[in-house]
């Protein structure tokens, strides 16, 4: 059955070839090559021809504190009000809105500000004039300076100031004169915030402060009507600005305004609005205006997970309703229409599967192999120790399977449940026992719930392994050769023993304490180490064998017994459990 092998000789058959980028993301994680550590190693050999290895992977606050409303001379400072829960609910550029942007206010005195009636400015002269004054700008943008008269300085930018300020001086004091002027403060203003927003009103800031200031002061824009990408500040009736937030999300960009007393910040009302769900970062609503109106668009601002391939659009036309499945570069070009559902997948079957060994065995843990590989084609090339390992008793658990045996078992505790917790009493005795029984019956299902299968196959059988197909995430178990055996369950020292031809199962169990109080000596079963489950008197033991004594059910009901008996005899299967009662 096994062939010498001093290293593993891998064809140049139909499998491994370079298919596709998802072969080469997993080369990344991957071995390149198998070690063969002794000129002991063999080969399983099954029979079956080679298995062509390409890759193999490696080892694998609740609420917001409200602040009071504070006057600033003019127009009031909104309050903070959102909770974690209304901000898990808000549109893509709703999180921008809370509460970061209004606490802190601008100073004005950044070197492009422009000099505002109302602003102080500080000008000091020494030299031939000796002058310490802080001077405010007057309705008609003027300073007026001693012995020099008004000076304009509406307009002028920060950098700016001290030259113009200097220039009128020395049209007076030609020689002789030093001039140094500084801003002192600026003016308040207070803006209007209107359209759809939270709390439309009239708040208080300096002419040097953003958009997103005055909107975060009137309680952020409404997440169910407001625009993100349609804002304007209007002056004396007239557009003098745009705002898109998406552009700031995305890039930063946001428009550079110098308000001034009595300016509106207007928040359109949206007009196209996209849900997004699936395989994204996080489920939001995106806004498209109307050259944005397409799948590539959408793309630009929602995150998807890696590894998506298709796309499906739900919505509604002119014909009638909508639902598209487009491949991913086909939804690049696929139109997208207000109230459009669309949801991302990874819906494409990989070129190639992981599968894990485990127990006696040369080289990596993780293999990746076609899809379309079996057990026997891998085994084949894989090296184990001579006269160390068992390979007729090779096992392989399951994912799948142990899902179907856990659905088994849940839908095994639930007829329980069922049949006999609401089963009626015709007498009081009858009702007594009924008491009992559903006590032990509720314990007993809780506990049973809580065992999770191993998903564990029996696929060698006499020494021959079963040419199955493998799937992604299969763990092949390659066993070393025991000497002991193991028993467990209802006996009072459960332990593992040397294993000894002469002796069978009584004897073992004999040597550790006997049964308990509690066991069923005519249920015990003999787990090998392929995973095969057998009663014990129908079966010879071998080394490495389990014997698993269970437990007797405490009842005189014969049909609950019956069912309690099989749902123990499903967990001793499942999960090599001998649970009681």
């Amino acid at each position: 059955m096994y062939s010498t092998a001093q290293s593993l000789k891998i064809s140049t058959s139909r499998f491994f070839t370079q298919k596709s980028s998802v072969l080469g993301l997993l080369g990344a994680l991957i071995f390149a090559s198998l070690p063969v550590e002794t000129a002991e190693a063999i080969s399983i050999n099954t029979g079956t021809g080679g298995l062509e290895m390409q890759e193999q992977a490696a080892p694998l606050p609740e609420t917001a504190v409200d602040t009071p409303n504070t006057n600033w001379k003019t127009g009031t400072y909104g309050p903070h009000i959102k909770t974690r829960e209304e901000l898990g609910k808000l549109p893509y550029g709703g999180h921008l809105f809370s509460g970061g942007f209004r606490g802190v206010r601008a100073d004005g005195l950044n070197p492009d500000y422009k000099i505002a009636p109302g602003d102080l400015i500080t000008l000091r002269l020494w030299g031939a004039v000796e002058i310490e004054r802080v001077l405010p700008v007057d309705a008609q943008g003027y300073i007026f300076i001693p012995s020099v008269g008004p000076v304009k300085v509406q307009g002028a930018s920060q950098q700016n100031l001290n030259a113009r300020v200097k220039s009128a001086i020395q049209s007076i004091y030609p020689e002789n004169v030093n001039v140094y002027t500084n801003l002192q403060g600026v003016q308040p203003v207070a803006v209007f915030v209107t359209g759809e927003v939270r709390n439309p009103g009239r708040y208080a800031g300096t002419p040097n402060d953003s958009v997103l200031y005055f909107l975060d002061q009137a309680g952020g824009i409404d997440p169910q009507l407001g625009s993100f990408r349609s804002i304007r500040v209007i002056r004396n009736n007239k557009t003098l600005n745009n705002a898109d937030l998406y552009r700031f999300l995305k890039e930063g960009q946001l428009p550079t305004v110098q308000f001034r007393d009595g300016d509106t910040v207007v928040v359109g009302r949206r007009q196209s609005a996209v849900t997004v769900a699936g395989d994204v970062e996080r489920e939001l609503q995106y806004e498209l205006i109307s050259n944005e109106n397409t799948g590539k668009s959408l793309l630009q601002y929602a995150r998807v997970k890696p590894g998506i391939t298709h796309v499906l659009v739900r919505g509604v036309r002119e014909s009638g309703l909508l639902a598209k499945y487009y491949s991913l570069s086909d939804f690049e070009k696929a139109g997208l229409k207000n109230g459009d559902e669309v949801l991302f997948s990874a819906d494409q079957q990989g070129d190639t599967i992981v599968v894990q060994v485990e127990g006696s065995y040369y080289g990596p843990s993780r293999y990746a192999l076609p899809n379309d590989a079996s057990l026997t084609e891998l085994l084949n090339n894989i090296q184990v120790p001579q006269a160390l390992t068992d390979t007729g008793s090779v096992s392989l658990r399951r994912v799948s399977v142990a899902d179907r045996q856990k659905a088994s078992l849940q839908e095994s505790l639930r007829r329980l449940e069922t049949t006999y917790l609401g089963a009626p009493s015709s007498t009081p005795d009858e009702a007594s026992i009924r008491v009992k029984e559903a006590e032990l019956i509720s314990n007993f299902v809780k506990r049973a719930a809580l065992i999770e299968p191993n998903g564990r196959m029996v696929v060698a059988n006499n020494g021959k392994v079963a040419d199955i197909r493998l799937q992604d995430g299969d763990i092949i178990t390659i066993p070393e050769t025991s000497d002991s055996l193991l028993i467990s369950g209802e006996v009072l020292v459960p332990q593992a023993t040397v294993y000894q031809g002469n002796s069978d199962v009584m004897d073992y169990i004999e040597r550790s304490g006997g049964f308990t109080q509690h066991a069923d000596a005519e249920n015990i079963l003999v787990v090998r180490l392929n995973g095969e489950v057998r009663k014990a008197t129908d079966v010879d033991l071998q080394p490495g064998d389990e014997i698993l004594v269970l437990p007797v059910v405490p009842t005189k009901n014969l049909q609950l017994a019956t069912s309690l008996t099989q749902i123990i005899y499903q967990l001793a299967i499942a999960a090599k459990v001998a649970i009681d009662l």
